[in-house]
């Protein structure tokens, strides 16, 4: 049975805006009560958010059909219809959105991160606000606009910092087991890890994940063994960890031959030259090991010094701290601080009937806070923040975002043309000269 999926296909289809009503008032002693349908309730939309507990793509590989409910049909007596609920799609963190072209449409990166994947119909208007100084009861109302139909595809790159690379059976669960909490499946025949492992390692005050990517096998790149396709989840890693199995006892391998073999096959895959490498010369502990040989080997092909390459056993631990050491060194600093200029990435904006644009982003340096005047980058038009709040995941309002928050802010703005998705808020400090 299929128990990790990361590709899937969803056919989605928003729910439909309901229809405006037809109603004249009608009571004692008014005879010209005038008109009082109300409107159509909005068709509800359906939100994919990054949610911390899910992991897999399985269930829309299972279910790829999903529909939101439909917007209520609008009353007498000024009654609008029922607004359709919204279909909340949980994804998991490392989620890219693409259309049937191939072309990404959002990568979903940060807890709490979401994306209108289908938006629903506006409802129609009911004969009350069609009413006019010339046309005093309109004997008509509107029809409710159709919900948004679209084929996604999802595909999942999994967050890590670090990659294991190398040959089946080269010690990689083994490494990810000694140096994390993670249990991944560990046997002595190769391809016993079929699917991408995560672990947590903390390593001083440095904490990061490391990913456990299925072996290679030469031929990869032509579909092989397991093939390349699970290559896309170190893509956003900042370092590769190349592991040697330098006790084997096959005749026709060593080190050296993985090594080139393993750098061939993932320059074919393309995307990864320029990540760092670093070289763990694993099982150190067999008797058949000869690390020294083969460091020194692998020193004079990359041109580095032997004590460069690293000698590590996962079964014993030996090395471990030294290679945690090296890992440590290759994570880049964290890109944002609580006390820089403030910076904020705009991912999507949405028109609410009764706040105006909703824009939703996230925090990359800086703080934001209520009353704080922002301006568009790509315009240079201030606002004032009316509203400031968090997602989690249902938007509730907070006295500010600080950095890698993910949340919405609400200025007032009636266009949605005003807050582009792509573009950049910064906060605006007033010139001393307009403070006189």
């Amino acid at each position: 049975m299929t128990t990790f999926v990361d590709r899937a296909t969803l056919f989605l289809a928003a729910g439909k805006g309901g229809d405006g009503c037809v109603s004249i008032h009608r009571e004692k002693f008014k005879p010209f009560g005038g008109p009082d349908g109300g409107n159509g309730g909005r068709g509800g939309d359906i939100i994919l958010i990054v949610d911390r507990d899910t992991t897999t793509l399985l269930d829309y590989h299972r279910s790829p059909h999903r529909r939101s409910t439909n917007g209520g049909l609008g009353y007498g007596d000024f009654c609008n219809g029922k607004e359709g609920k919204d279909l909340i799609l949980p994804v998991p963190n490392g989620t890219v959105v693409k259309n049937l072209a191939g072309e990404v449409i959002i990568d979903l990166v940060g807890i709490g991160t979401q994306f209108i994947a289908a938006q629903g119909g506006k409802g129609g208007l009911g004969n009350a606000a069609l009413a006019s100084s010339k046309r005093h009861a309109p004997g008509f109302a509107l029809k409710g606009e159709p919900g948004e139909e679209r084929t996604l595809i999802l595909e999942l790159k999994s967050v890590a910092d670090i990659a294991l690379v190398g040959f089946p059976s080269a010690g990689k669960s083994s490494l990810v087991a000694s140096i994390s909490a993670a249990r991944p499946k560990i046997a002595d025949y190769p391809f016993t890890t079929l699917v991408p492992n995560l672990g947590v390692v903390q390593a001083g005050d440095t904490r990061f994940t490391v990913a456990d990517v299925p072996g290679l096998i030469p031929g990869a790149s032509e579909g092989k063994g397991l093939g390349l396709e699970f290559l896309r989840h170190v893509e956003r890693c900042a370092a590769l960890v190349h592991v040697l199995d330098c006790g084997t006892l096959e005749s026709d391998r060593d080190p050296i031959k993985d090594f080139e073999l393993i750098e061939e096959e993932l320059k074919l895959y393309g995307g990864l030259s320029d990540r760092p490498r670093i070289i763990a010369l694993n099982k150190i502990d067999l008797p058949a090991a000869q690390p020294d040989k083969f460091a020194a080997e692998l020193a004079k092909l990359i041109g580095c010094k032997p004590e460069d390459v690293l000698r590590v056993s996962g079964k014993t631990g030996e090395g471990v701290a030294d290679l945690l050491d090296e890992i440590v060194a290759q994570i880049p600093a964290p890109v944002g601080n609580k006390d820089g200029a403030t910076r904020a990435l705009i991912f999507d904006s949405v028109y609410d009937s009764y706040r105006g644009v909703v824009t939703y982003v996230r925090v990359v340096d800086g703080h934001l806070s209520t009353r704080d005047q922002i301006q568009m980058m790509s315009t240079g038009v201030r606002h004032e923040m009316l509203e400031v709040g968090v997602i989690s995941p249902e938007p509730v309002p907070s006295k500010g975002l600080g950095v890698g928050e993910v949340g919405y802010l609400i200025t007032g703005v009636k266009d949605v043309r005003q807050s582009r998705v792509g573009d950049t808020v910064t906060t605006y400090v007033r010139p001393a000269k307009d403070q006189l």
